[in-house]
């Protein structure tokens, strides 16, 4: 009545697949758990490879009792009737170890209650997380448990695991005589997408299709995939992680890897209006100046979004990532405008110099607002170069700097010439000079 992931799950360390980092043989934790010597820990790693089968691991090697709660389902009513059982057990001589499913689900109040027991060591915390719990769990928590990173499984190890199942005559399909090339295994092995719980789970719906003593074909294991997706958390780490490695290709100029991740993205069921918000980011901070084309053509593109959806307005955002890829970068406006800011916070509210003040009454005429300002069109030349414009306390600064890539050279050429006929005509009047 089981499922086949269920029935398949390893009773021992050297039954798993994958994980060699952690529990090779030699390894630190592989010699703790077979000695017993078992520690608190949050187990960080995606659906499917292996948090919960470790964490039964632990206790049966550890000789504990395994408690097992989800924190999608469970109050904290529920939370401190399982730590009172196992602070009774405890009392009595034998350890809990309480698995905690999906532990970043708890907030902070939730997460306190163990913290106790952890410290009195009445329960061996072993909490899983698909989310970096750098973020999601409290550092009190953290504090007292160590955290261990899993991988997602290759295809190869997942297809061992699959093969164990076919051959296995107690728990797997061993009995039912199915048959079915390692080609094929393979495919559902990329199909899984690294979770070997979603691998088993395939093979056997195809051998529930295939019957007693069948062959499991191509035919029958289109039909079991053919509605897969990729493995794609739209609010976690992966996602964050996957629109950053979209902006860091673009930022390198390296289209072919920013369309993929992009492809990645969609594939996975990511926001296109998120998507075009972050593209057009990306045209203001890592374009910039160097081709003021591309803010427009990320506006455009969203826009050709929103008229066309999908599939159709997938194609107007892959060119303009495309576009953003291959075309001259310069941060020098992001730069400028955070250094800008900086000095906004250093300074706090300083005058508008007199000469720039606005002089609507006799008053502040008197008061000599307006006084000495040089309309810049009455100049020759059309600038007014002597004419400072920062606050007198700070004296000119320097905030924008081009780089000598697209467009931006020739704005370079402009104002370099422009500032060095500036510091000429201060250093002739008495101005201030400039601040880089």
């Amino acid at each position: 009545m089981r499922p086949l992931a269920e029935r398949m799950r390893p009773r021992g360390l050297d039954d798993m697949v994958g994980q060699k980092r952690l529990l090779a043989s030699g390894t630190a934790l592989r010699r703790a758990i077979e000695g017993g010597h078992v520690h608190s820990m949050v187990l960080w790693g995606p659906p499917g490879c292996g948090k919960t089968t470790l964490a039964l691991l632990l206790a049966r090697y550890a000789d504990a009792e395994f408690v097992a709660i989800s924190a999608v389902l469970s109050g904290l009513p529920q939370v401190r009737e399982v730590l009172g059982e196992a602070q009774r057990r405890f009392d009595a001589g034998r350890r809990t170890v309480l698995f905690v499913d999906e532990v970043h689900r708890f907030n902070k109040v939730q997460q306190d209650a163990f913290l106790p027991h952890i410290e009195r060591g009445s329960i061996v915390f072993v909490g899983a997380t698909t989310e970096n719990p750098s973020f999601e769990l409290n550092s009190a928590l953290l504090s007292r448990c160590r955290v261990h990173v899993l991988e997602a499984l290759s295809a190869d190890d997942i297809v061992i695991a699959l093969k164990h199942a076919l051959q296995d005559i107690e728990n797997g399909l061993g009995a039912r005589g199915i048959h079915i090339e390692d080609g094929l295994l393979a495919q559902i092995g990329h199909a899984a997408d690294g979770d070997v719980r979603r691998a088993l789970t395939l093979l056997e719906i195809a051998a529930e299709l295939a019957g007693e003593g069948g062959e499991i074909g191509e035919t029958t294991l289109q039909q079991v995939l053919a509605d897969r997706t990729r493995r794609f958390d739209k609010g976690g780490d992966q996602f964050y992680d996957q629109i950053s490695a979209l902006h860091k290709c673009v930022r390198s100029s390296n289209p072919d890897a920013a369309l993929y991740w992009l492809a990645r993205m969609f594939d996975g069921g990511a926001d296109p209006a998120y998507l075009a918000r972050r593209l057009t980011r990306m045209a203001v901070e890592d374009i910039g100046l160097a081709d003021p084309r591309a803010l427009q053509m990320a506006v455009d593109a969203w826009d050709s979004y929103d008229r066309l959806g999908s599939p159709e307005g997938e194609l107007a955002l892959a060119q303009l990532t495309i576009y953003l890829a291959s075309t001259a970068k310069s941060n020098a406006a992001y730069a400028a405008w955070n250094a800008a800011r900086k000095d906004v916070a250093a300074y706090g509210t300083q005058d508008v110099p007199m000469h720039f003040r606005n002089a609507p009454t006799k008053l502040m005429k008197s008061l000599g607002h307006g006084k000495d300002y040089q309309y810049d069109h009455d100049v020759e030349g059309g600038i007014a170069l002597d004419q400072t414009g920062f606050p007198d306390a700070m004296g000119e600064r320097v905030y924008y700097q081009p780089v000598e890539r697209g467009l931006e050279i020739k704005l370079k050429e402009k104002l370099d010439t422009l500032q060095s006929a500036r510091s000429h005509a201060r250093a002739n009047s008495g101005k201030h000079g400039s601040h880089r």
